[in-house]
């Protein structure tokens, strides 16, 4: 059986294997795995592609017997939030999240909210590969209805998770770069009902992305970085195309890393519940393991991609998780990781401490952290990932499989594992040493390129 869904849903090129007849497909396998007649929510951000693409999902759904929720452009975890709310049994999310524009794809959301369980993946590619027709008789077809208060219901569910007069009084001047994407409905009413004074940067949809490149990376936000100083902001805060995550510029125009703002946000939540479990992926800084022990924190690793984070999240009761990308995920709110809730947590912590953002960075401990990719044919995956394992397990002090190869070599690690979602591998590397992470991160392009033009394919 194929395998469609990467570490976060499917993801592909619009007009090559993602087309009308697979996305209809996929929403008939998804009507013949829940229960008949059950009501679905269907959301979608900004990608040009993605109302069409949605339609074709609702009547699908509809056809098939469902009645359809649909709650329109939404961040990704405003969605998610939703879910539950509107009585909906399960969700499916047209979304590509930070891919290229030329990317959509599927996501799909249990009843609870969360993302779909790896079990329920495979029942729907199952059902892919079956050529399941799911259709109900003409007296049986569902209604699709339009839920529009999606995004008032979301802000409101945020702002009850903060101190909204304590952060108001601080008023914040906050940089807002939307990315031209789904955190336009959400993101600028939120920090304007927290008392914030909003610059807004690319502030309209638009799904070929023309401001920047929708992963929200520091070289695609030098306009922000240049913005936040020059208008003497407090902050500047950056969101990816579907807006569950966040990424942050301090005062002076420094972008902050997402694995210092996961350390941040970990140890704050480990003060605040007096101890308690961090969950976050085999690709996390060691910062975050050295912030919170001395605090009573401890930390479980586990593969990268949210639905595996927060699963383990929830089955553990971890106090906080997430990844070192800005994907953070508040437990207490929901589980998922959340752009414009890491927005207002942030807000919240700064206006508690009474302090900036460059402040409570300052006692992070501080790691070289690099982050590369290299060219991998799909079908190459498994065969380059055996011969990376074997020539680091003999070279290496230690290997973990936990998700790709990690390597402990001398004075920090390399992390090598196949992407999820596109035709490459991805390379982290970390040392105290900025100049050793960036040695352990070539030889682990190195090791990548290798391994593909021994497999036959093409190295880049």
């Amino acid at each position: 059986m194929a395998r469609l869904f990467g570490t976060n849903g499917i993801r592909e090129v619009v007009g090559g294997p993602l087309t009308a007849p697979f996305v209809t497909s996929v929403a008939s396998a998804i009507a013949a795995t829940v229960p008949v007649g059950a009501p679905i929510a269907v959301g979608w951000d900004g990608r040009t592609s993605s109302p069409d693409f949605a339609r074709i999902v609702s009547a699908t759904l509809s056809l098939a017997g469902h009645s359809v929720v649909e709650l329109g452009l939404l961040p990704t975890p405003a969605v998610q939030y939703n879910i539950p709310r509107v009585g909906a049994q399960f969700g499916v999310i047209v979304t590509a999240s930070h891919n290229p524009p030329e990317f959509n794809g599927l996501k799909c959301i249990a009843g609870d909210g969360l993302e779909a369980s790896r079990s329920q993946e495979e029942a729907i590619e199952a059902g892919v590969e079956r050529h399941v027709v799911a259709a109900a008789p003409f007296a049986a077809i569902g209604r699709v209805h339009v839920d529009s208060a999606g995004a008032h219901r979301y802000v409101e569910g945020i702002l009850a998770q903060v101190d909204v007069e304590r952060i108001q009084k601080r008023r914040f001047t906050v940089v807002l770069d939307c990315g031209n994407g789904a955190s336009i409905p959400t993101s600028p009413q939120l920090l304007r009902r927290l008392g914030c004074r909003v610059i807004g940067l690319n502030t309209q949809v638009d799904g070929t992305f023309p401001g920047h490149l929708s992963e929200p990376t520091e070289a695609n936000l030098a306009d922000l970085k240049r913005m936040v100083p020059a208008v003497g902001a407090d902050l500047g805060i950056a969101h990816d195309g579907d807006a569950d995550r966040a990424v942050f510029v301090d005062a002076s125009g420094r972008y902050v890393a997402g694995e210092e703002m996961l350390a941040l946000l970990s140890r704050d939540a480990v003060e605040q519940n007096h101890g308690g479990i961090i969950v976050t992926p085999v690709s996390a800084s060691l910062s975050v393991e050295d912030f919170v022990r001395p605090v009573g924190g401890t930390v479980v690793y586990t593969r990268v991609g949210s639905p595996t984070v927060t699963h383990e999240m929830q089955a553990r009761g971890a106090v906080f998780g997430g990844e070192e990308n800005g994907g953070l995920v508040f437990p207490r709110f929901q589980y998922a990781r959340d752009g414009a809730m890491t927005a207002a947590g942030v807000l919240d912590l700064l206006a508690r401490r009474a302090a900036g953002l460059a402040d409570v960075l300052r006692d992070v401990p501080k790691y070289a952290f690099v982050k590369e990719k290299a060219a991998c044919p799909v079908e190459l995956r498994e065969k380059v990932l055996a011969t990376i394992a074997t020539a680091f397990t003999r070279d290496s002090a230690r290997v973990e499989t936990i998700d790709g190869v990690k390597a402990y070599r001398e004075g920090g690690w390399v992390l090598l594992r196949p992407s999820g979602t596109e035709a490459l591998f991805r390379v982290f590397a970390e040392s105290k040493d900025p100049k050793r992470a960036r040695e352990l991160a070539d030889e682990g392009l190195e090791a990548v390129r290798r391994a593909v033009a021994a497999a036959g394919g093409t190295a880049s």
